[in-house]
């Protein structure tokens, strides 16, 4: 044990660890789009089946020793991949296509590191079952996904805050060289007993299984079948339910680590062997919960209440993930066939994901995936009680019903006030009209559940700015500061949402929109007039909006507006001490850059002035009401490096204090703290 348990651990711990740590160190190069971090998941997804797959085949069709001496042998030559820092020549250098060097990279800086610590949790079990026969090793998976958590827990709160990703590269290649010294120890360790299990005569015991398992036929289709289902019913619940308090509900930071921290957790109490999976009451429980959740789901007046939606889809995923993970332990197969057990829970977790991440964003206009769990884990129950008393099926029954109803609503809701809705791998996208009156009649942007412009549709009022774009907000009284003169302007905003700044442009000038989604573009162009109304010339490149400005010429913009948003904030690439240089490099010598900062839940204001202070520039604060029937409450940070051309009195009259707490360490593409900027 003093050897198996740790050595489990870390590798659980380092490879939730290394997740993070790689994806910031690609950010800046790759960009934020939603295509950067589908690659990501796609790799880690397919390195940890084929770590589990190589672990099945490897107990299986090796001999004990074969085995540890091959795997030992790969632990070692990993060593010559550390550190974990990707090469400058990875780095994208103009437009071409960046999966396979996003690929590429991710293969050749941590593949085989990667690939060994999957294959760690099941091999282990294994070397333990082989050293201590007739104990239950699965206990050791309880021990994996409590380690898991940690790491998950401690990487924002823990390490992010105090320590710079180039650091935390460091530190983890050091300390996956003492897990490959302490994973060699115990797979040596594990042979002690392999001249008994061999004297018996018996190659499968000598492999690792106990004297037990042989007795036990091998797993059926079937049954491997329904391991799978199992595991790729709860990886759905988790991330579609993630999905959709995230998007739909509130773009809360850090809210994604309450669902995962609960489905870990079912793992660590299922797993622990203790009993903590009290079938009965749990399959009742389930069945209710179903049905609250497809209530909630449909339900127009609980849309947007937070409490509630937080608390009823977290305790629903809870119970369903708790009948998931405990139907895989109540029907797990004695430890001859535990790395087959292992691959399938592997690959239903990778099935899951798949659907909600790659297939679900092709083939469904908005976040349904979420109606097609609660069904699924309603068929499922329904399955699994089949031979329980008559009880559970009928309530499995009415909770399938149930689910199918609420979805069926949902489906309808969702569409009522809808015009168009569309879907990629950015999310959802929808046009709403709202308003009772031809006065108030409007159009809006709905992007999950943040509105990104809206125009009313009065003749009068319809090439007015309005949101956080009025003429009493932050970029509105800077570019009305610029007027009237003789020469044309160039403004440059990174983010389209719906247009709505053009509406400020004037015969000659350029208005160039960066946008890095497609969908945007078209329902800019198609279901909203402000581009088309403008009088300036519009430009529309298409892309990350550094990447873009990396690699063209100095643009001279009078103004430049950082107006992307991920969620309810800035994506943190773009929010950097280096992006600031880089949009330098376009900007006129009197030129003003205009963050737009509003957010609910994160104080970036500092933020953007500590970046400020770092290069030299004068920082001014706009926090407008929205007292303007037109306008929303908005907030923009003013940053120039000539101090007069924030001295305007339209702006001035606007201005705010800060307050700057210049102690906050300055945020950099290898430094940002999320935590530390929480209201």
């Amino acid at each position: 044990m003093p050897l198996f348990a740790p050595t489990i651990f870390a590798s659980a711990f380092l490879l939730f660890l290394v997740q993070p740590i790689v994806a910031k160190q690609i950010l800046p190069w790759f960009g934020g789009s939603a295509a950067v971090w589908a690659m990501c998941l796609v790799f880690f997804q397919t390195v940890l089946l084929l770590g589990y797959a190589y672990a099945d085949v490897t107990v299986r069709r090796l001999s004990a020793r074969s085995q540890v001496r091959l795997h030992a042998t790969l632990l070692i030559v990993s060593l010559l991949a550390l550190p974990i820092l990707p090469g400058e020549f990875w780095k994208p250098a103009g437009d071409e296509n960046p999966i396979w060097r996003i690929l590429g990279m991710l293969g050749t800086t941590i593949g085989l590191p990667y690939f060994l610590l999957s294959t760690t949790s099941p091999l282990v079990q294994v070397w333990f079952a082989r050293r201590f026969p007739g104990r239950n090793p699965y206990r050791l998976f309880a021990l994996s996904n409590l380690a898991s958590l940690l790491a998950l827990l401690g990487y924002p709160f823990l390490l992010e805050p105090w320590v710079a990703t180039r650091a935390q590269a460091w530190g983890w290649s050091a300390a996956y060289a003492l897990f490959v010294g302490l994973a060699c120890a115990a797979a040596f360790a594990s042979l002690k007993n392999i001249a008994s299990a061999l004297s018996a005569g018996n190659a499968t015991a000598a492999a690792g299984s106990g004297s037990n398992a042989i007795r036990e036929p091998p797993p059926t289709f079937a049954r491997q079948l329904l391991w799978c289902t199992l595991a790729a019913t709860g990886s759905l619940m988790l991330l579609a339910v993630t999905n959709h308090i995230t998007q739909n509900v509130a773009a809360v930071p850090l809210l994604w680590l309450v669902p995962l921290t609960l489905y870990l957790l079912t793992f660590i109490l299922c797993f622990d062997g203790r009993g903590w999976y009290k079938r009965d009451i749990l399959l009742a429980m389930l069945a209710a919960a179903l049905g609250v959740m497809a209530w909630t789901l449909a339900d127009p007046a609980l849309t947007h209440d937070l409490q509630i939606q937080i608390g009823v889809f977290c305790v629903g995923l809870f119970l369903a993930c708790m009948f998931c993970h405990g139907e895989l332990v109540r029907l797990k197969p004695a430890t001859a066939y535990l790395t087959r057990f292992y691959l399938m829970i592997s690959l239903g977790g990778a099935v899951g994901a798949a659907i909600v991440g790659i297939f679900a964003p092709l083939v469904l206009p908005a976040n349904f995936e979420l109606i097609g769990a609660l069904v699924l884990c309603a068929l499922l129950l329904l399955w699994q009680v089949r031979l329980d008393a008559m009880v559970y099926g009928v309530l499995a029954l009415v909770a399938l019903f149930v689910t199918v109803g609420g979805g069926v609503w949902a489906v309808i809701e969702f569409y009522d006030a809808t015009i168009v809705a569309s879907r990629n791998f950015y999310g959802v996208l929808r046009v709403q009209e709202a308003g009772s009156s031809d006065g108030d009649r409007r159009r809006q942007l709905i992007h999950g559940n943040i509105m990104h412009g809206k125009q009313f549709l009065q003749a009068d009022l319809k090439t007015q700015p309005t949101s956080y774009y009025t003429a009493k907000s932050g970029i509105g009284r800077v570019i009305e500061a610029l007027h009237p003169r003789v020469d044309p302007i160039k403004v440059g905003i990174i983010g389209l949402g719906v247009g709505t700044i053009a509406a400020y442009g004037s015969k000659g000038d350029t208005y160039r929109f960066y946008e890095i989604n497609p969908g945007v573009i078209t329902i800019a162009q198609r279901d909203f007039s402000y581009l088309g109304d403008s009088d300036a010339t519009i430009e529309l490149p298409l892309g990350d909006a550094r990447l873009q400005l990396e690699r063209e010429a100095p643009q001279g913009f009078d103004v430049l507006a950082i107006d992307a948003f991920s969620g309810d904030a800035i994506p943190v690439h773009l929010i950097t001490k280096e992006a600031v240089e880089e949009y330098l490099r376009h900007m006129k010598p009197d030129g003003v850059i205009a963050f737009h900062v509003t957010n609910r839940y994160l104080d970036l204001v500092p933020v953007v002035e500590g970046i400020g202070n770092a290069l030299g520039l004068h920082a001014l604060w706009i926090d407008d009401s929205g007292a303007d029937p037109l306008a929303n409450s908005s907030s923009w940070v003013l940053l120039a490096s000539d101090p007069n051309r924030l001295a305007d009195p339209r702006l001035v009259e606007a201005g705010s204090e800060i307050g700057a707490r210049r102690d906050w360490r300055v945020w950099t593409d290898d430094f940002n703290n999320i935590v530390q900027v929480l209201k």
